[in-house]
């Protein structure tokens, strides 16, 4: 069986059979051999489709006829939940997005003839990787996490069986989605990876589950509108519903625009750009593995592959102008946001926004520069940020807690997850991590097209980065004397699947001109022509960057070598008391106990975060609307 069909069939296997197991001994099993597979699998595509520009693949017209059935069954059953739920909203946009595309597929729709459904090329290679390797290592970490929750939450209900269900639909699902080169067929993967998103933010059943994944049901559903009204805009208008097709008119001049403008609306909803971002943020009640999911490897990185995929047609177009304007005000708010919380989960989730805006600000310029960073963004973020929601995930299993002020001393508590989450924390900021080597590519692309305006938000929210990112890099590097460290909890499957992340983001590092040569640099060759590839790392790039991994290297070693031996007497804190016991405690001058303390400044009172983000949601709002008034006054006129 051909790679492509096998990841596409392969993961509904085990979707059904952990569906049904309810040992934990077979359900481990089972999950320990599906994520392998998997991830060969992905592996395995990746090596037989590299020496192509792309592959294109035919199907059966009953599968479309199969889709169509399914999707109608899954829009009653949303519309059956809705109304028990008094979600009339919901109700509207399934019945019109339902409505229209039914209509379209039984009567135009058989004029239109796709026949070749699937398309591979480097940009899809990169996306199935990305899934099928980080998603594995998740849905194995899942298993002892998944395992320690229940232990600790004996109130919800255990439901692990839906939940492996649905993750593997899910991954197959977006085996599809990245693979798809009918807009038809791209849809329905699309509304799959949103059912299955609404069931994973759902999964302890508590009503505060309930509306979070009742917001991020409605909203990608907005999504799902604006690529239902892409479909029947290319449809009717220029008789095709090929992806590849339809850009490749794009860039023989044809205009456009207006399916391009809402296949890009659809993008950003799904990669959480505001005014929308507030469905991935509510995502944070799920378990951690579903946190993962969303954020890092899958649910919004198909917002940004599409982005990506349509960035040729959307340089220097009033589209591309309303994605570039959207992702940078989205990366610097959710920078800025981002400084003023504690909790670890809420962090990463304005940083992933953040981050998904600075790739969608890249989409957005088009060029092979601009594409270049951003290919490499999401590569970096999805290894990277992945790594991060995992380790919070299993620190908090242990302090109880995912309180950045409660990792203090993590080094000391918890020595093998601080080095872990430290891995994953330089990964996001520090030289010569991948994250900002692409913000470099970023910066200097923005430049060359011109776009100061977004230099300027990319400056001041990579400031804001540095400054939340160096927070909790300084809590957890603290060292505290007279800690025990506490007891490791983790599974076998916790710690394979982070070691293995942690490896992948630092191999990265050494890697990444391997990655642009042999991945990004081809799949640019294909789209933008030769002039592309030109200089866009130079040769003395290439030296600083090897200069600063040594450095990473050289400096700990020396370090280790200096101290090695020595042994320093540990002096206590002086409090402006008598110090007792230890660092920690100290009598005052009343001769009241006290605990000394050391918290960060979170500076809520100074950002306002909840009145930045309704503003800057007004913004990007206003920003949409008017580019599509632009955009239909054009045509109209």
């Amino acid at each position: 069986m051909d790679p492509v069909y096998f990841l596409l069939l392969f993961p509904l296997l085990p979707a059904v059979l952990l569906l049904l197991v309810r040992n934990d001994k077979v359900r481990t099993a089972t999950v320990w051999a599906s994520a392998l597979i998997v991830a060969a699998g992905s592996v395995w595509m990746a090596i037989r489709y590299y020496s192509n520009d792309f592959a294109l693949f035919d199907s059966h017209e009953n599968v479309g006829t199969a889709m169509m059935v399914l999707k109608t069954l899954f829009a009653v059953a949303v519309v059956v939940y809705a109304v028990r739920r008094r979600r009339w909203w919901i109700v509207g946009l399934v019945v019109l997005q339902e409505a229209a595309s039914l209509w379209f597929e039984l009567a135009p729709g058989h004029q239109v003839d796709v026949p070749l459904n699937l398309y591979v090329d480097k940009l899809s290679l990169t996306m199935v990787l990305i899934v099928g390797v980080i998603g594995s290592l998740i849905v194995l970490y899942s298993v002892g996490y998944m395992r320690n929750y229940h232990k600790q939450h004996a109130e919800i209900k255990d439901r692990r069986p839906m939940f492996y269900f649905v993750v593997f639909v899910f991954l197959s699902a977006m085996f599809g989605l990245v693979t798809s080169n009918n807009l038809q067929w791209m849809y329905f993967f699309w509304e799959v990876t949103t059912l299955c998103s609404f069931l994973l933010i759902g999964y302890t059943g508590t009503e505060e589950a309930k509306r979070n994944s009742e917001r991020a049901l409605g909203m990608n559903l907005l999504g799902g509108l604006g690529f239902v009204g892409a479909i029947l805009y290319t449809g009717l208008t220029m008789h095709s519903v090929d992806l590849r097709h339809i850009l490749q008119m794009g860039l023989s001049g044809w205009d456009i625009m207006i399916p391009v403008m809402l296949l890009a609306f659809a993008g950003m909803v799904k990669s959480a750009q505001l005014p929308f971002s507030s469905w991935l943020l509510g995502a944070m009640v799920a378990p951690t593995p579903t946190s993962a999911l969303l954020h890092s490897s899958t649910m919004v990185k198909a917002g940004v592959f599409l982005l990506l995929r349509l960035a040729p047609v959307l340089s220097g177009k009033p589209a591309g102008t309303m994605v570039i304007l959207v992702g940078g005000i989205t990366f610097l708010v959710g920078s800025i946001v981002s400084i003023t919380h504690s909790d670890a989960k809420k962090v990463l989730a304005y940083s992933t926004v953040a981050n998904l805006g600075l790739v969608v600000a890249c989409a957005g310029v088009g060029t092979s520069e601009a594409v270049w960073a951003g290919f490499l963004l999401m590569i970096f973020h999805a290894v990277a940020k992945s790594l991060m929601f995992l380790s919070v995930g299993t620190i908090e299993h242990n302090l109880h807690s995912r309180d950045i002020e409660d990792m203090h001393g993590l080094l000391s508590k918890m020595p093998m997850m601080a080095i872990l989450i430290t891995i994953g924390i330089a990964g996001m900021f520090l030289a010569p991590f991948g994250m900002l080597i692409s913000k470099w590519a970023a910066m200097k692309a923005f430049i060359d097209s011109n776009n100061v305006f977004i230099v300027l938000l990319l400056v001041f929210g990579s400031s804001a980065t540095l400054f939340f990112w160096t927070k909790w890099l300084g809590k957890i590097v603290a060292v505290l004397n007279h800690i025990e460290p506490v007891d490791k909890n983790f599974t076998v499957e916790e710690i394979v699947s982070l070691v293995i992340h942690a490896g992948m983001t630092s191999l990265m590092c050494i890697l990444f001109p391997v990655v642009s040569k042999f991945l990004i640099e081809p799949y640019l060759f294909y789209v933008f022509g030769p002039a592309a590839t030109g200089n866009i790392i130079s040769q003395g790039n290439i030296t600083v960057m090897t200069l600063m991994l040594g450095m990473v290297v050289v400096i700990p070693a020396a370090l280790y070598l200096f101290m090695h031996g020595r042994k320093e007497k540990i002096v206590p804190a002086y409090m402006a008391g008598a110090n007792t016991d230890d660092n920690r405690f100290f009598v005052d001058a009343h001769q009241d106990p006290k605990r000394m303390f050391l918290t960060n400044w979170y500076m809520q009172d100074f950002f306002k975060p909840e009145l930045l983000l309704k503003i800057s949601g007004v913004v990007c709002t206003l920003v949409m609307l008017t580019v599509v008034a632009m955009t239909l006054g054009g045509m109209l006129a």
